[in-house]
């Protein structure tokens, strides 16, 4: 197995509730290492260029407006298969279907306001730290 780097984001509703300690500390146990973090608010520039895939979806308008509500934290992570072991242990994306244990089975109550974003994939990966990080 190789080291990856990956995205991870606590997403508004999860700054607003104090989770983002709970968050590290997760990823952290699990014995991924925290390469960069930083806490901004994301415009919807920002946001049409992170979402472009779902853009044209109807649900976008309904996304732009969350994820500008408020500040989010942005994190690089790394690891021994970083990407899978991330999603692992945020849970499946409809918190009514997280297993518990997981970050969304844990803390989640519905699939607009899920917690945290991490990427699908070793592209995503580089192509979010690219957007978040430069």
């Amino acid at each position: 197995m190789a080291i990856q780097n990956t995205f991870i984001m606590v997403k508004p509703d999860g700054v607003r509730r104090g989770l983002v300690g709970e968050v590290i500390s997760r990823f952290e146990r699990k014995g991924l290492t925290l390469e960069k973090i930083r806490k901004l608010d994301i415009d919807e520039d920002l946001a049409r260029h992170h979402y472009a895939e779902h853009v044209e979806k109807p649900f976008f308008p309904d996304l732009l407006e969350f994820i500008t509500s408020g500040p989010v934290v942005a994190m690089q992570w790394s690891g021994e298969s970083a990407v899978s072991v991330c999603r692992d242990l945020m849970g499946a994306t409809d918190p009514k279907a997280a297993s518990p244990g997981t970050i969304r089975g844990d803390f989640g109550l519905e699939v607009t306001e899920n917690l945290v974003h991490g990427s699908d994939g070793i592209e995503s990966a580089e192509r979010e730290l690219d957007i978040f990080f430069g």
